[in-house]
């Protein structure tokens, strides 16, 4: 390795070029150290006034503040910072923007799966005579024991008409009460499930318009008005 001579020293290659890198290093921190000192940090006190520092001002730790470089051009804005009621209102917010997302993203997967179920709407009131057909013939046990709680309510009543006058059998009253019950219970359950067909046509009718709007842009036309079924209950 060659060496040069300087007076009495001799300085080798390899260290002159280390001590110009440590010199280029340091003249770059301080280079650096300068940029980051042109920075001043202003923001308007309690009173209004602009005020301004190298270093964020005592007025401003509080309050919101502005960040400019050595031009006074705007490098970043720091909100001031929020109170625990404000803390709370944003977080609600936040919960709420949240939900709405959520809401949203549903309501889209949805309208997909509508969308991807029906070829046209054709095939959404084929759906819902195929549902009602259905639930039809499963409510047939309920119609069922509903009419024959009303044909034993006639042979009972036509006994109880011996009876107008003079005690009658404690055997007679049971059934009776029991017939009762069993015209009661029947009736509560046909309530039920004509209230569980109605909510399934109003389902249908929804999807339909939601179809329509998403398919078409508009709504599906009213349906006509249909005669209510023959109530066979007595009155």
């Amino acid at each position: 390795m060659q060496s040069l001579v300087t007076g009495r020293i001799m300085v080798s290659p390899k260290y002159l070029l280390s001590v110009t890198l440590i010199a280029g290093a340091v003249v770059g921190m301080a280079a650096s150290d300068n940029a980051l000192a042109r920075n001043s940090y202003c923001c308007n006190d309690a009173n209004g006034k602009l005020t301004c520092g190298d270093m964020l001002p005592v007025a401003c730790q509080k309050r919101a503040y502005r960040v400019l470089d050595e031009r006074g051009r705007p490098v970043r804005e720091v909100e001031a910072p929020l109170s625990p009621e404000q803390r709370a209102l944003r977080e609600a917010e936040e919960v709420k923007k949240r939900e709405e997302a959520k809401k949203a993203a549903e309501e889209k997967r949805r309208n997909q799966a509508l969308l991807a179920t029906y070829p046209n709407e054709k095939d959404i009131d084929a759906a819902r005579e195929r549902e009602l057909a259905e639930f039809d013939k499963s409510s047939g046990d309920t119609q069922k024991r509903y009419d024959d709680a009303l044909k034993q309510k006639k042979k009972l009543d036509t006994e109880r008409e011996f009876y107008l006058k003079k005690p009658m059998p404690a055997n007679l009253k049971k059934q009776i009460e029991e017939n009762e019950n069993d015209i009661k219970s029947a009736r509560a359950a046909l309530d039920s499930r004509k209230q569980e067909a109605d909510a399934l046509r109003t389902r249908f009718e929804e999807e339909k318009n939601r179809y329509m709007e998403l398919r078409y842009g508009k709504r599906a036309p009213a349906a006509a008005p249909t005669a209510p079924a023959t109530d066979k209950r007595p009155r």
